[in-house]
């Protein structure tokens, strides 16, 4: 997995239809690090936009185990991408210094995945000091 830039997981499945499905992540396998906090969010109305923010250290995958999650990223260089989650085998990680948002569907459930515990001053809130780090 390159570690540079956003981009989407596939996760193992096991089972069919007629009894349902198994999604397995493994740790520093299929998860590209050692998780260390975990957090989900629901109910968030569709007119709201989450994230808004970037991180100095903390990796992140993002998974929707339930509903509809887009998801923008933009890296320090300028690069732009868009990844629509809707299934729950399927999740987006995200490096450092990756400045995202998220628009959900009502019934969306976010799981989503760290390599660092919660610290405030990892976190990059204003999008104009995000692009101030560029060419740093």
């Amino acid at each position: 997995m390159s570690n540079t830039e956003p981009q989407l997981i596939q996760f193992h499945t096991h089972g069919e239809s007629a009894i349902g499905y198994l999604a397995v992540a493994q740790i520093q396998q299929d998860i590209p690090f050692v998780v260390k906090r975990l957090f989900w969010t629901y109910f968030t109305p569709q007119s709201v936009i989450r994230g808004r923010h970037a991180h100095h250290a903390t990796s992140m995958v993002l998974i929707a185990v339930h509903g509809r999650i887009e998801v923008h990223t933009e890296m320090l260089n300028g690069q732009k991408n868009s990844f629509l989650l809707d299934r729950p085998d399927v999740g987006v990680w995200m490096p450092p210094l990756t400045w995202h948002t998220m628009q959900y569907s009502h019934d969306a459930v976010q799981l989503v995945l760290t390599d660092t515990e919660y610290v405030a001053t990892d976190y990059i809130r204003s999008y104009e000091e995000f692009v101030g780090l560029r060419g740093r």
